[in-house]
């Protein structure tokens, strides 16, 4: 992606100094400022020092402006799906705790109420020993 983008800005450059050489008002009259120019237009700063006057030179600079934008996008959505596997990840371990603590709940549950019946189970025997039942 670096090499695709640098060769974008690079071509980018070197194809705006023909298009505006010689136009009236042209600003972007040498290869360096051309390069800076690409920069500024791929990452959509924009100064205002140097922009393209020609139709050629527009043209240009939208495919310079579109090559950014669709760059800079890939790479905020790489770190945004890097985010998101984190967060991700981060819930299938919360879901699976829960689950865990569920389970032991219901097992402690479960003892707790056999217990229970255990107890009432003697204590109905204990009361048909003692004839009140």
């Amino acid at each position: 992606m670096s090499a695709a983008t640098a060769a974008v800005l690079l071509a980018g450059a070197a194809l705006v100094v023909p298009a505006e050489e010689g136009a009236p008002g042209a600003n972007i009259t040498s290869f360096p400022k051309a390069v800076w120019w690409s920069i500024e237009t791929a990452t959509t700063v924009g100064y205002g020092d140097l922009y393209p006057v020609t139709a050629w030179g527009r043209v240009i600079a939208s495919v310079m402006m579109l090559a950014g934008i669709t760059t800079f996008g890939m790479v905020t959505a790489s770190i945004a799906t890097w985010f998101v596997g984190r967060a991700e990840q981060d819930a299938q371990h919360v879901g699976r705790a829960v689950r865990r603590y569920a389970r032991h709940g219901e097992e402690v549950f479960d003892a707790e109420l056999r217990a229970l019946h255990d107890r009432f189970d003697r204590v109905e025997r204990l009361l048909e020993r003692n004839g009140e039942r």
